[in-house]
């Protein structure tokens, strides 16, 4: 199918929760071309109607028939089945979840990083993870300038990236401690989420002593950038921030690079706001980030222990740039290589 002079038509699955609704938004705010965009969740919320009179529909082989792109946010279960469903009726899917991340035959793309990847797809597309995202446009520059050895990176993980269960306990946690009440016992989190620091996000897969988020980070960060030789050492933090990725970044390059070069590298490039006067107190922070499409660079510096190696700060929404702004920046690329309903499209 290819989209007639009016636009596309475009389902978003898992339209109900916290980054379907951020990727409702942003199609509106970009102005993809969308003639028609129709949304899906889980059974329970069929027939609800969302801002903008849009009503929810069930996914059904009879609902999932006639679109150009479809747009994922319905975790990997849900995503595992249908994302290949929707293809096989004649939709490009771009998902968010970590089900096709690591397959060979689908891209995983960053828009200002590798776009180039979608022109291989095969009707699966995948989104990265939040903080691989943000990290790796980042360091794209640097990578194509000098060459990436190695990678030490710390997160600090908001909680808005366990969805709405955690956003609720750390808010609700907070409440308890100001008001003086007792506590309620934590279920989104191991342990107590406010005001305090967890050196565990995502989940121990048994016999690794490696979240799933950790994995991700060094994983994801190999395929997108196209060097699986990058070796790379990630701790990933969560903490109590409601939105926004933080992300310490010790980058060991193959050729010497000054933090000056590197900080010119950044500000030219695209996705990219480089704040880096700290005498100043200006550098990224999570809350001055929440509600913007770049990723914040700052505190570019030479580490004094390695001098191939600079240290970064890397700050970004991981709602936006991290989940839904990248999805409808991957649908944009689409449209603009003319890679919807493309006879290259082989479900």
């Amino acid at each position: 199918m290819s989209s007639d002079a009016a636009g596309y038509r475009v389902a978003v699955v898992g339209a109900t929760g916290q980054v379907g609704t951020v990727m409702l938004q942003l199609l509106a705010e970009r102005a993809f071309p969308a003639r028609e965009i129709v949304v899906f969740a889980s059974e329970r919320s069929a027939g609800r109607t969302l801002p903008g009179g849009l009503v929810v529909q069930p996914l059904a082989d009879e609902t999932i028939q006639g679109f150009d792109v479809a747009i994922f946010s319905a975790g990997g279960a849900t995503s595992g089945e249908w994302a290949p469903r929707f293809a096989a009726a004649g939709a490009v899917v771009i998902d968010n979840s970590s089900r096709w991340r690591m397959q060979d035959d689908v891209p995983l793309v960053v828009s200002e990083v590798n776009p180039e990847a979608l022109d291989d797809h095969h009707g699966i597309i995948a989104n990265p993870n939040c903080s691989t995202m943000q990290m790796v446009v980042a360091l794209k520059p640097l990578h194509d300038a000098a060459g990436i050895e190695r990678l030490v990176v710390s997160t600090y993980q908001a909680v808005s990236g366990s969805g709405k269960k955690g956003v609720d306990e750390l808010l609700g946690q907070a409440r308890a401690a100001i008001d003086g009440d007792p506590q309620p016992a934590p279920a989104a989190y191991a342990h107590q989420i406010a005001f305090n620091v967890l050196p565990h996000a995502g989940t121990f897969a048994p016999g690794d002593d490696h979240t799933d988020e950790e994995r991700k980070l060094i994983n994801e960060t190999r395929k997108i950038l196209g060097d699986p030789t990058i070796r790379v050492s990630a701790t990933c933090v969560r903490v109590p921030v409601v939105t926004g990725h933080s992300e310490a970044v010790n980058v060991e390059l193959r050729e010497p690079l000054s933090a000056e070069e590197a900080r010119e590298l950044l500000r030219a490039a695209p996705g990219v706001t480089v704040l880096d006067d700290p005498a100043a107190g200006s550098y990224p922070l999570a809350i001055e980030a929440a509600g913007k499409d770049d990723v914040f660079v700052g505190r570019i510096r030479r580490d004094p222990g390695n001098e191939r190696a600079l240290d970064l700060w890397v700050v970004s929404d991981n709602l936006r740039k991290g989940a839904a702004t990248n999805a409808v920046q991957l649908a944009e690329q689409l449209h603009a290589r003319g890679l919807i309903g493309s006879a290259a499209h082989v479900a």
